[in-house]
Parts: C-alpha cells; sequence; structure tokens
C-alpha cells in the first residue's frame, strides 16, 4: 500500500483578490461621516513565519454602530510578502450586545491561510476604548489573553493588530 501526502487546495486568494476591497470608504461609504482608520497588522505562523499567502475579511459597524444605515461594512484584502495586511475604514461605533449590554467598538475578522482547513475569527478591539472593561464577549476571554485582541494606535489613525495563528502568543479565536 503506497500512501500520498496530505496537502490543502490552494491558497488561490488571488482569484477572488479585489485590492479595492481593502478601503471601506469606498462606493456609497465615500460621503459616510466618521473617523477615517488603518487597520492593519502581520499575519505569522506558530514558528513566526509570516503567512505572505493569507486573505484577511473584516465585517463592522458604522461609526454609528449600526450594521445597516448605509455603511458597507465588509472588506477584504490579501496579506503582503511578509504576512501584512492593511485596511482603510471608518473607526465603528459600540453596537448593542446580548441582553441590554452595549459591546465596545470592534472590527471581527477572518483569516484564510495555508494549512487551515476552516478560517479562523477574532475580533479587533481598541487598546485604551473604556468600553473594553464591559464589553460581554471580550469578558470571556482570560484576562491574561485579552491583549491578543487588541489593536494598539501606533501612530495617529493607524491601529495595528498582529495576528499568531499558533503557539506562543496565539491570538485568540472565536468558535462562531
Amino acid at each position: 500500500m503506497t500512501t500520498t501526502a496530505s496537502q490543502t487546495a490552494g491558497p488561490y486568494w488571488h482569484i477572488i483578490d479585489h485590492p479595492e476591497w481593502a478601503d471601506l470608504r469606498r462606493g456609497e461609504n465615500a460621503a459616510m461621516a466618521g473617523t477615517t482608520i488603518t487597520l492593519t497588522g502581520q499575519i505569522t505562523d506558530g514558528d513566526g513565519t509570516p503567512c505572505g499567502d493569507a486573505m484577511v475579511e473584516i465585517w463592522q459597524a458604522g461609526p454609528d454602530g449600526a450594521y445597516e444605515a448605509g455603511f458597507h461594512g465588509f472588506g477584504r484584502c490579501a496579506s503582503d510578502d511578509q504576512g501584512w495586511f492593511r485596511f482603510t475604514t471608518l473607526k465603528p461605533g459600540p453596537v448593542p450586545g446580548p441582553g441590554n449590554s452595549l459591546q465596545a467598538p470592534h472590527i471581527t475578522l477572518a483569516v484564510f491561510a495555508r494549512g487551515l482547513m476552516n478560517h479562523v475569527t477574532t475580533r479587533a478591539y481598541f487598546a485604551a476604548e473604556p468600553l473594553n472593561e464591559a464589553d460581554p464577549i471580550l469578558a470571556l476571554v482570560p484576562e491574561a489573553r485579552r491583549p491578543t485582541m487588541l489593536a494598539r494606535e501606533t501612530a495617529p489613525g493607524v491601529w495595528t493588530l498582529d495576528i499568531r495563528l499558533q503557539g506562543a502568543d496565539e491570538t485568540v479565536f472565536l468558535d462562531i
């Protein structure tokens, strides 16, 4: 009996990569009021090697905290050769949570990469946001692991969230 190597299909991100989708201020969002931000980060594997063949999708509420009401909150981009992704968007507002709670402003990220049979999902919360303390989803994450979900402002209006797919300092991923 002969065995064959195990492998995943793809990645074929170049087929579905539309660089303009990394700017959520496009189209109908261009005239929307709000604070323009950049969300960037580097995706690395368990060894710390950059994942230059990943794709990131984001979903977010608009500046008013609504998922509808005219803001197109979906974006997609491929990582570059060093695993970096970059989105330009409007900073989301707080959104209603379970019960009568309020979720802190956040951006949901899905990462598709080599070696993953299914994508992984996390959130980028904004460091120093007062509502983080009461966010019902973030409260479920052990305090020592929360920094893996906190984007830090590395320059005015530029927020960085590095994503580690496994190993030491692995990003917290959500089971959704």
